[in-house]
């Protein structure tokens, strides 16, 4: 018998309209001054101002800052660090999509442990908690809003670091699909279709439990069903608490069961030339999936049923080619580009993506292993 560890914060709150909730639950936990982490984005559209308001109602005074890029850096950290400290903050909130999250992940982590945010790069790196983490998610994808990764990218080495520590995992968690209303319909489509690279590889994944498969299946399924909705008509509330709930799953699931080659390769990518995370993944996606049916045919075509595939009369190889060509079908339908080549990646680089995938890998459950000819060969089909 194998003993499995499930990870989630130990409050969630799901629904349109719960920040209201979520800001009488931070009052009880006794904070007086947070760091709201932000992008610019949200600064200037006055969301962050917003939930600074909400703050002071609660007698708890807020720093905003809002320099949290689309893929977080070192240098990001270092500087929401520098504010945090000089303003004497006794807790973060971070509020976005992953990007803040991830940065705010990085400087509570480093308040409290101190050093660089390089020296936490692996699993479970950290000696004590982070500084208390509120997150308040904004986009239905990434589900950074409660798991244990974070993701920052080191500019002078053109990677993404992949922090996986128990300690990076938010005290709350706040998906109100009011604050997701105002998303652009290309965001949608990206962080969507992260989401459902986090079911589908939590659900092939050599980690996997009856727990997170339940997770994985159930956000499929929402996903399918909800996500052309919400990219056509961005202000269907219905749609966009679904893919709430299902971003939530997803993440249930891969935070428990972990990822594989998808993420390892978006990330070079996402490293290398600074591109959309979810917008990787869509590429990689089905290309990976092939790559695994020789071994995972039977979950991916438990996938394509999940997907609304009628595959019930097909053996387990022909329902797999349903499950890779729904994912093509669903990312074509919500304009996610074709190719890697039109997001401007040269073949030229493909040996060393393929080699950082590779070490980025290790800790990750892939299906099926690979050698890094077979890492390059997959690149180039997504070309």
């Amino acid at each position: 018998m194998t003993t499995t560890t499930f990870f989630i914060p130990p409050v969630n709150l799901i629904g349109d309209g719960c920040l209201n909730d979520a800001m009488q639950a931070i009052r009880g936990y006794g904070f007086r001054h947070a760091l709201i982490v932000t992008d610019a984005g949200l600064a200037r559209a006055g969301v962050a101002a917003k939930v600074a308001a909400l703050l002071q109602e609660q007698d708890i005074e807020a720093t905003i800052f809002s320099g949290a890029q689309p893929n977080p850096t070192v240098a990001n950290v270092e500087a929401g660090l520098a504010l945090l400290r000089d303003k004497g903050c006794d807790c973060v909130i971070s509020l976005g999509g992953g990007s803040p999250h991830d940065c705010a992940k990085g400087i509570a982590l480093v308040a409290t442990n101190g050093g660089h945010i390089g020296d936490y790069e692996g699993v479970d790196k950290s000696a004590k908690p982070q500084l208390p983490l509120i997150a308040i998610n904004t986009t239905a994808g990434t589900a950074s809003e409660m798991t244990r990764f974070c993701i920052i990218t080191d500019q002078t080495r053109h990677i993404k670091m992949a922090i996986v520590d128990r300690n990076v995992t938010p005290i709350l968690s706040v998906n109100d699909a009011s604050l997701m209303l105002a998303k652009p319909a290309a965001l949608t489509a990206a962080t969507g279709m992260d989401a459902l690279t986090h079911a589908i590889e939590a659900y092939v994944s050599t980690a996997a439990t009856p727990i997170t498969d339940a997770c994985a299946l159930q956000a499929v399924r929402l996903i399918a069903a909800n996500l052309r909705t919400a990219v056509a008509n961005g202000q269907d509330r219905h749609a966009r608490e679904q893919m709430a709930y299902a971003q939530f799953l997803a993440g249930m699931a891969f935070n428990n069961a972990s990822l594989g080659y998808v993420h390892a390769m978006a990330h070079q990518l996402g490293g290398f030339y600074d591109l959309p995370h979810g917008v990787c993944n869509a590429l990689l996606l089905p290309h990976v999936e092939a790559f695994n049916a020789s071994v995972a045919a039977g979950r991916l075509a438990d996938v394509a049923a999940a997907m609304g595939e009628d595959v019930a009369a097909l053996d387990a190889a022909a329902a797999a080619e349903c499950c890779l060509a729904a994912i093509r079908r669903l990312a074509a339908d919500i304009d996610i580009p074709a190719s890697l080549s039109q997001l401007g990646v040269q073949e030229a680089d493909i040996p060393l993506l393929a080699a950082n995938a590779l070490k980025d890998a290790c800790g990750l459950t892939n299906p099926r292993p690979a050698s890094q000819a077979e890492i390059e060969a997959i690149f180039r089909q997504a070309l």
